[in-house]
């Protein structure tokens, strides 16, 4: 049975590159940037005033200031200040040859017509010097970064209206059991709703991948057979919900082997979530997730997740953090890894939910994060440090 890092390293193991493609920029949103992008001037190309009031030299802050000249943002100044002069100039104008200070205009007082004094001490220059922000040809982007608005700014401001990106992984979704409707469906006795399948597909279009889903499976070997031998054709990723165990009806892994798939392991040293299925098959991973949605939410954000972003090339996002437990927590067993819903209160202590277990799918709605407990640790006393992977919202 693999341990997390074990079973981490293998799924992470080979993966392939999915290519390229150019997009325009407004498209960009939650792409993953493919190469360097680099500043094609300095920024601020000029010095840029960062308030409204009088562009000066601090040496003549004594007196009486003439005005010179009004310098509006997006114009060029068309004089010098020299000695005892300003010029009236807006936030985000060119500052003007030797000026050296901008007054701002509450600091200010007219004295005559087109003549300001300075009435109250100014300790900042109130503007931004030429290449303060990057440098021509300093690194603005780095390749790897998930384009967010911020970084659409940053993109726009060098020009870039057609960025290269990351191809997104796509992603078969399936859920196997002869018990399973679809969410449409009013379900009859014995039956429940497929609500793991809407799980994996929001927790994919979260990661920022293509989500394709592919029904319900029946419980038999060919049905099962037949889904995976289709989805692998059209996929990066296969996630299979349910049939992962040693049941009967547990027709995944047999499966797999039987269509001459590499079963990578089938177990992992977590709880939940120990039926954990990995394989591959050329560029496609397999993924045999547990039935119980908590599980199956889980193995997602320990396992896919971080395949998802590998194959797209880019940065591993944090995944855990350190912080303090709200109560005392005791659990019976230690013998495995342990994920846990858990609540960040408002003083930033982790409360456990009420949780029932992994077919608790209720759990997750009251948590806002996942407590990590380590093999061989049964308690944990409040003030300690624990370490918590923040659910995404």
């Amino acid at each position: 049975m693999k341990t997390y890092t074990e079973a981490l390293s293998d799924i992470l193991r080979g993966i392939h590159n999915l290519g390229n493609e150019q997009l325009p920029l407004e498209q960009a949103m939650y792409r993953v940037l493919s190469e360097d992008v680099y500043s094609e001037a300095d920024m601020p190309p000029f010095n840029k005033a960062a308030v409204d009031g009088f562009a000066c030299r601090r040496a003549d802050l004594g007196g009486d200031l003439k005005v010179i000249e009004t310098i509006a943002a997006g114009s060029v100044p068309q004089k010098s200040i020299g000695g005892g002069e300003c010029a009236r100039i807006m936030t985000g104008a060119m500052v003007p040859e030797g000026a050296d200070t901008v007054l701002m205009l509450e600091h200010t007082m007219e004295t005559a017509p087109e003549t300001i004094r300075f009435i109250e001490k100014e300790t900042t220059s109130n503007f931004v010097k030429r290449g303060e922000e990057t440098k021509l040809g300093d690194v603005v982007l780095e390749k790897g970064t998930h384009l967010f608005a911020q970084h659409l700014a940053v993109l726009a401001s060098q020009g870039k209206t057609n960025p290269l990106v990351s191809k997104r992984p796509v992603v078969a979704i399936m859920s196997t059991g002869d018990e399973l409707v679809e969410p449409s469906v009013t379900p009859q006795q014995g039956q429940i709703r497929n609500s793991n399948s809407t799980q994996l597909i929001a927790q994919t279009i979260n990661a920022h991948a293509v989500p394709k889903y592919h029904g319900i499976i029946a419980d038999n070997l060919q049905a099962t057979q037949h889904a995976i031998s289709n989805a692998i054709a059209q996929s990066d990723i296969i996630l299979i919900s349910g049939g992962v165990s040693v049941g009967d009806f547990d027709m995944v892994p047999q499966a797999l082997r039987s269509l001459g798939i590499e079963v990578v392991f089938q177990k992992v040293a977590i709880k939940p979530g120990k039926p954990t299925l990995f394989a591959r098959k050329g560029n496609c991973s397999i993924f045999g997730l547990p039935g119980n949605p908590v599980s199956s939410f889980i193995n997602f954000e320990i396992f896919v997740k971080p395949l998802i972003y590998a194959l797209m090339g880019a940065r591993q996002p944090q995944h855990e953090v350190l912080m303090p437990m709200g109560i005392d927590f005791y659990r019976n067993k230690a013998d495995r890894m342990e994920y846990l819903p858990v609540n960040i209160d408002s003083e930033g202590a982790v409360r456990p939910v009420v949780y029932h277990g992994s077919a608790h799918i209720h759990a997750l709605c009251f948590a806002t994060a996942i407590m990590v407990i380590p093999k061989g640790k049964n308690t944990l006393s409040k003030g300690e440090l624990v370490y918590v992977r923040p659910i995404s919202s």
